[in-house]
């Protein structure tokens, strides 16, 4: 039995390659930056009883995990999910090296994330080859939910946003200042919460506002390919929640900026299965 996890911030799907036979399941994120033992135990319980596998052993796991680019936090992983049922093995790499072996198999090519957070990379065919250090929700994910949201929200508190979208932005979100600043710098996962406020962006995004904030947050996302040098010409495949959203708001800058896209998909989980069942 084989164990597949795709784990961004907010969600991870799981995939029990059995027989030939799949089952799926989702859970709640498990970034190692974000969670600690205690859910990663809780998770862990709640998988085996989704997938039947309690008093089973799974012959190896694959975790591709947001939060996961660094050997310590891979380590946390590897303990923490061990601790919760019996594996033969685990591997455990970030989720940008899921999304290049989703996309591009065993070619070379530009890979992105755009969920929660976002990042970009040039793979070889093998490996990561070349990456830009991850700077987080709070320094970086250029284009990400996280992003959008903040611009948002950000645009909101300040009075920028059109006086019609502030007041469905306030009734679909019906906090005061106060209440928004504690759920950012008070509360857990403020990350999740900014990105749950990508949703706004995607139910008013023919608005002439929403299309100007998505394309500036796009643009970010898109000039990061400039430190990738002649390896920027590849086309860009593309994995994550907001290329469904906002496909064709992402076309239109990439288009306008010469950038060619590749595969574009919201989730890398069929793309990996494919993967590791060769």
């Amino acid at each position: 039995m084989v164990l597949i996890a795709d784990s961004g911030s907010t969600k991870t799907h799981w995939v029990l390659l059995r027989d030939e036979h799949e089952s799926h399941c989702v859970t709640e994120g498990l970034n190692p930056l974000l969670a600690d033992r205690e859910v990663f135990a809780m998770v862990g319980r709640e998988v085996a009883a989704q997938l039947g596998l309690e008093g089973e052993s799974v012959d190896k796991v694959y975790f591709y995990g947001a939060g996961c680019g660094t050997e310590k936090a891979c380590q946390h992983v590897q303990d923490w999910l061990g601790a919760t049922m019996a594996f033969g093995s685990i591997e455990v790499t970030g989720d940008l090296l899921g999304a290049c072996r989703a996309t591009c198999g065993s070619h070379e090519g530009m890979v992105g994330i755009l969920g929660t957070g976002s990042n970009m990379c040039y793979y070889d065919g093998r490996r990561i080859a070349l990456q830009r250090v991850s700077t987080g929700y709070i320094l970086g994910d250029e284009g990400s939910g996280n992003h959008i949201g903040k611009r948002l929200l950000k645009d909101y508190l300040e009075q920028q946003m059109p006086e019609d979208l502030r007041i469905m932005f306030h009734d679909d979100y019906p906090y005061s200042t106060s209440e928004f600043l504690d759920r950012l710098y008070r509360k857990p996962n403020p990350n999740r919460f900014l990105a749950s406020l990508a949703s706004f962006a995607d139910r008013h995004q023919k608005e002439p506002y929403m299309q100007a904030v998505l394309r500036q947050c796009f643009q970010a996302f898109f000039e990061q390919m400039a430190f990738f040098g002649g390896h920027a010409s590849l086309p860009l495949n593309v994995v994550g929640g907001l290329v469904s959203s906002f496909n064709g708001v992402l076309r239109a800058v990439a288009a306008e900026r010469g950038i060619a896209l590749g595969t574009m998909v919201s989730s890398p989980i069929e793309g990996l299965v494919r993967f590791h069942a060769k």
